[in-house]
């Protein structure tokens, strides 16, 4: 069964969310506050409902606090449905993003894609495959319909990190910053899109039409989504 976690102040919605995913076969546990949250993370959940706005603290904050030991999906349920918000929701690690207020059913079926990417992605850590396309973490290898693919170091680190974070938007600031050391060295959004280009062309069946790295037009990039 999986189990999730509901943060959210508002004593209405927590209780409707509780219900529905109970309803759906879910075991869920209600919490109102970041303390209380952080109470109950010493627990293993399969995904968690984070409201940004808390009593006693900051969503995004205990988001980022959550990506630091953990893996655990997060969906930031939030009033603040400005492009701004989103993108800062995803630049501290949430998987997907839901404005108040919502219906329970688009919630439940956000879920369950969230769920389901995550679940695929864990069941070999060290081999991902997606469409014909094959990496093989353990021996930092990879191919495309059978055949290998050969990529510089830096096109493999940008094409994991984009792997692992399936299912997340991921800015060309935050590429940038975690492919490159921009604390010494200045790398322009040039050179990002320079690397995206070469993998495409490396990987992509269709370069002028990826289903592997897609981009998320004024934000990023994803993978496969």
């Amino acid at each position: 069964m999986y189990s999730i976690l509901i943060v959210e102040d508002d004593i209405i919605i927590n209780g409707g969310i509780k219900v529905y995913l109970e309803k759906q076969g879910y075991e869920a546990v209600s919490v109102y506050t970041v303390s209380e949250a952080r109470a109950q993370l010493t627990k293993a959940f399969s995904l968690i409902l984070l409201d940004i706005n808390l009593p006693d603290g900051n969503g995004l904050e205990l988001c980022r606090e959550i990506r630091n030991t953990s893996d655990t999906p997060v969906i930031f349920l939030t009033a603040n449905d400005t492009e701004e918000n989103m993108i800062e929701g995803f630049e501290y690690g949430c998987d997907d993003y839901i404005s108040k207020p919502f219906s329970v059913g688009i919630l439940g079926q956000r879920i369950k894609a969230v769920i389901r990417r995550s679940s695929a992605n864990n069941r070999n850590p060290d081999l991902f495959s997606f469409k014909g396309l094959t990496v093989d973490f353990r021996r930092m290898s990879v191919t495309s319909e059978g055949e290998p693919v050969k990529l510089s170091a830096t096109e493999y680190k940008l094409l994991k990190l984009l792997i692992k974070n399936k299912g997340q938007v991921l800015t060309r600031t935050v590429l940038i910053e975690k492919i490159w050391d921009c604390a010494e060295n200045y790398i322009d959004e040039n050179t990002l899109s320079v690397h995206i280009r070469r993998l495409r062309q490396k990987l992509e069946p269709d370069p002028k039409n990826p289903v592997y790295i897609i981009t998320v037009f004024g934000i990023g990039y994803t993978f496969g989504e």
